[in-house]
């Protein structure tokens, strides 16, 4: 279990800065993220998307679209119009609120 921590708190330790620098599907829902400051975190977005189902997101239910992610000024990226986008402090703490 991860602690939880507030946004807050959690920018307040950490540096406006921060992006993601690459990442890797290693299965199912789960990307390995890593950052400019050196860290990785694999994120698990399974449970994130069964619960917020929207027209822009449900696409990204189907596995193979789900894969087909880039990173775009320093984001993790779905779609060209970025249909699918997370605050870059939820992805380097490691885990979303489902």
């Amino acid at each position: 279990a991860h602690p939880r921590q507030s946004r807050k708190d959690y920018a307040k330790s950490k540096v406006a800065s921060l992006q993601v620098t690459n990442a890797t599907w290693v299965s199912d829902y789960r990307v390995r993220v890593g950052f400019n400051d050196g860290t990785e975190q694999v994120v698990d977005f399974g449970p994130w998307l069964i619960n917020h189902a929207t027209p822009l997101t449900d696409p990204y239910r189907n596995l193979e679209e789900f894969k087909n992610f880039h990173i775009e000024k320093g984001h993790l990226v779905w779609g060209e119009d970025w249909d699918m986008v997370f605050p870059i402090w939820k992805l380097h703490r490691g885990y979303l609120d489902a």
